[in-house]
């Protein structure tokens, strides 16, 4: 799919979305929502295209995300900068987001997270391979910003939970 037409789906599915919802919020919580339920899908395509291995810290699954995944799915090859001391927070700053091409927000839409879809993306596609994070827009050149900036934050690696007997 040409990037353009990507660009121009996303924005119509981003008004319809507004015009449903009574405020940005809902908005933008829909718009997690459906990232997450595209990332717990996304995530089987990815490795089985990028023949990627699994990654033994978040340091490795930073960069992974950062040099694979965004470039294979957006084309873009973000940054990974603001690491926390304890290594459990990164920042991926997007010099060029492709999904807000051709997009200025209205005023009455200030407080919407546009490419929030993003972030569901991330974190469901993690949850797969058992990384509970958090991730969030820091930062949006819609917005006035620079950058645009994901913050990610590991919360926790998810135990697999097999029904008893089965090992």
């Amino acid at each position: 799919m040409s990037s353009e037409l990507f660009t121009l789906t996303y924005g119509a599915l981003v008004t319809q979305l507004c015009k449903d919802y009574e405020n940005d919020e809902d908005v933008n919580k829909q718009l997690d929502k459906m990232g997450y339920n595209i990332g717990v899908r996304l995530i089987e395509d990815f490795l089985a295209r990028s023949n990627v291995g699994r990654c033994h810290d978040f340091r490795e699954t930073a960069d992974v995300i950062a040099k694979v995944a965004f470039k294979m799915y957006l084309g873009i090859t973000p940054s990974i900068t603001n690491w926390s001391p304890a290594g459990d927070e990164f920042s991926l700053i997007l010099e060029n987001n492709p999904l807000v091409d051709f997009v200025e927000l209205p005023d009455n839409h200030s407080s919407l997270i546009y490419s929030n879809l993003l972030c569901g993306v991330l974190r469901g596609a993690l949850e797969m391979v058992q990384m509970a994070v958090e991730a969030k827009f820091v930062q949006d050149t819609l917005k006035g910003d620079g950058v645009t900036e994901i913050r990610m934050r590991f919360i926790r690696r998810i135990e697999d939970n097999l029904p008893a007997g089965e090992e």
